[in-house]
């Protein structure tokens, strides 16, 4: 082992060499050291795929250790980044990053947009890298079990960018429901200002000339071939292009309101609630469904069947709740006057038939309803073992050195997390019930949903 660096470092790591050998070396990190004593041969090396926009705070929480390479497909975007890690070597394409890097690369970030999430993950964890993707996991529900399997098999420490998930208040929620303080769960609601982009519109007409710092081929990856157009300054005529933002609304691109919030929305109830996999998804109510896009504004009602001694639980969702578009849901009557709905980006209600959990989207500050409730009945005691600074990097950083797993990894929890998220979106898709089959992973009642299901892949960006 000291004579073959690759080998040492991937043995301490964590990494899938390590597996083979009766001789575990434990990085200082993960018995205690800190930061300011770790060795530079116990940090993990590091690459970022989109390292411009929200790729640049991911490296931030990263920046303990050693960033070796950066990867974006917009020079301009990327600027900031590329200057501030002077160091790393530079790529406008992951795969050649990858190639190029495998031996000096032990984990990467990917903070691209939703539609490459999957085919640079893959690629990454099937080579043996350890593996931060930001929300939603991935593009469709293919991908979610793919991912999921593929990470279970390579044994890479994974994480998806779900950062509440590795704060107080999701825990909380979980030992609150456990303990049965607010008595069985029978229904959920959400209410969210997504999306604050343009949706419900339909595809530009022509083309703009491509910016000399943007390569729009490597940008569309998997997705089919279109011309480029970047038309935001026509919004208010709904003429709107794809970057910088406006990519999330389209269906090639993005995942619509549900995917651009609900992994953060959705985990604490999921996470508390043990709800696995829905067996009805439906829209309710919904404007300016189209192919292209996500619809302007939606509310779609699940339905999961009772887990163990948890009974079935009705979740409903709503998005684009706006001043006269979507409306929150109705205020609970055990709200004390002088408190408000959560507002801005939206909130959620976890109703039990003893009492109610209120708290942002994010699950920031929960609290029972009314406070007096809370009061009589008490906290339990922690059951859940906190992370490392409340932070999902720090987690991970710890998993990659062979520490404890993510509670967000990619297997046990963000696959299936994104999987029920996701299936909102057949029901957006199609406008029609949802009857969900998760053992056989398709829709029995309408066929023509299974499409949406998957995608294609253009050729060099396949899984």
């Amino acid at each position: 082992m000291v004579s073959d660096k690759r080998i040492s470092r991937r043995g301490f790591l964590g990494g899938s060499a390590a597996s083979a050998l009766t001789l575990t070396v434990v990085p200082r990190h993960v018995l205690g050291a800190t930061k300011k004593s770790e060795a530079p041969s116990d940090k993990l090396n590091i690459a970022s795929i989109g390292a411009g926009g929200k790729g640049s705070s991911d490296l931030r929480g990263v920046s303990s250790q050693n960033i070796v390479a950066l990867c974006d497909v917009d020079d301009k975007k990327a600027a900031d980044t590329f200057k501030h890690f002077g160091k790393a070597r530079k790529y406008k394409d992951y795969r050649k990053m990858l190639d190029a890097m495998d031996k000096s690369i032990d984990a990467v970030t990917v903070s691209t947009p939703d539609h490459v999430h999957a085919p640079a993950s893959m690629k990454a964890m099937k080579m043996g890298k350890h593996c931060f993707t930001q929300k939603p996991l991935c593009h469709n529900v293919f991908e979610a079990r793919e991912m999921a399997r593929t990470a279970k098999e390579m044994k890479v420490a994974t994480v998806m960018g779900i950062q509440a998930h590795a704060h107080e208040g999701p825990r909380r929620v979980c030992e609150w429901v456990w303990n049965g303080m607010i008595g069985p769960v029978r229904e959920v609601h959400y209410w969210t200002d997504r999306p604050i982009w343009p949706q419900g519109i339909r595809r530009p007409k022509g083309s703009k000339p491509v910016p000399k710092h943007l390569d729009w081929d490597l940008w569309l990856g998997p997705a089919a071939n279109r011309p480029y157009n970047d038309a935001f300054a026509q919004w208010r005529s709904k003429k709107v292009g794809y970057l910088p933002f406006h990519w999330r609304a389209w269906w090639d691109f993005g995942c619509g309101a549900l995917g651009d919030i609900g992994c953060h929305a959705m985990d604490a109830a999921f996470w508390a609630l043990k709800l696995g996999s829905p067996t009805v998804i439906e829209p309710t109510k919904m404007s300016g469904r189209n192919p292209d896009t996500g619809p302007k504004w939606s509310t779609i009602t699940y339905r999961f069947p009772a887990r163990g001694d948890m009974p079935p639980v009705k979740v409903v969702w709503r998005d684009g709740v706006k001043k006269g578009q979507n409306s929150p849901p109705p205020r609970p009557k055990e709200l004390e006057p002088e408190f408000r709905l959560p507002g801005n980006i939206g909130g959620q209600l976890i109703v039990g038939d003893k009492a109610t959990i209120l708290t942002n989207v994010y699950c920031g500050g929960p609290r029972i309803i009314p406070e007096a409730k809370r009061k009589a009945i008490g906290n339990p005691p922690q059951s859940i073992p906190r992370a490392p600074h409340n932070s999902h990097y720090e987690e991970w950083i710890r998993a990659c050195k062979g520490g404890p797993k993510c509670g967000a990894n990619f297997t046990d929890y963000a696959g299936p997390l994104t999987e029920m998220v996701l299936l909102g979106n057949l029901a957006v898709r199609t406008g029609m019930r949802i009857e969900w089959d998760a053992a056989n992973s398709r829709c029995t009642n309408v066929p023509e949903a299974n499409q949406f299901l998957r995608r294609d892949y253009r050729r060099g960006f396949e899984l």
